[in-house]
């Protein structure tokens, strides 16, 4: 396949219905990029061959000119001197030259318009590469907004577990037997004045009620 016709395919090509059916869509990116890649190098040697050639033709046509000019001034150097003969088959060769530097002329005019084109392929080939590249660089951040997702989901998933809810309430109710057993251990004078009242009070019930428990039981 020439680099022209695959350069036709991918500007044809649309690159987001192609990504859209993909099954890897990642892989496709890059192999479009990189086909893109060799493509616009190929059309770029292509273009420079072609600026190569347009030069040449140049040189010669100059070349060219130059016999024109010679020819020209020997076939007026022979009129001077009387020598009709020589200025017409100056003139002859004159004419040739000229036929030959017209040529020339088309042929330079024909490679401008290839250099043209050329380069209009090489700007809309580099346009269509940018957009992949911004595609893949989408593509990238789509997979890791998704991997950290994914990650984000796990870590919710084990946190919810069963077995980390059970071991979550083993540990709080640690916590509240420490904090029972601490407030058994506290010292009476932490008690408030209130609470020393009311256990006077409170004795003096149960010492009344187990006295008439007592007499009741010796009837």
């Amino acid at each position: 396949m020439s680099v022209f016709t695959r350069f036709k395919d991918i500007i044809s090509s649309n690159i987001n219905s192609m990504l859209d059916k993909a099954e890897e869509p990642e892989k496709m990116i890059r192999l479009m990029i990189q086909e893109m890649e060799e493509t616009s190098v190929e059309l770029k040697a292509a273009c420079a061959g072609l600026m190569a050639d347009q030069k040449r033709i140049a040189r010669e046509h100059d070349q060219v000119h130059a016999r024109m000019e010679l020819w020209e001034n020997r076939a007026r150097l022979a009129v001077e001197k009387g020598r009709e003969d020589l200025a017409r088959e100056a003139l002859v060769e004159k004419l040739d030259a000229q036929r030959i530097g017209e040529g020339l002329e088309r042929e330079r005019d024909r490679f401008s318009v290839l250099i043209e084109q050329a380069r209009e392929d090489i700007e809309q080939l580099d346009v269509k590469l940018e957009s992949a590249k911004e595609r893949q660089r989408s593509l990238a951040k789509r997979h890791i907004r998704a991997d950290q997702r994914i990650k984000a989901r796990s870590n919710v998933s084990r946190v919810q577990s069963a077995d980390v809810m059970m071991r979550f309430d083993q540990f709080e109710q640690r916590v509240e037997r420490m904090e029972a057993q601490a407030d058994l251990a506290a010292p009476r004078q932490n008690r408030t004045l209130e609470q020393e009242f009311a256990l006077l009070e409170g004795g003096d019930e149960v010492e009344a009620q187990l006295a008439t428990m007592r007499a009741s039981a010796k009837e």
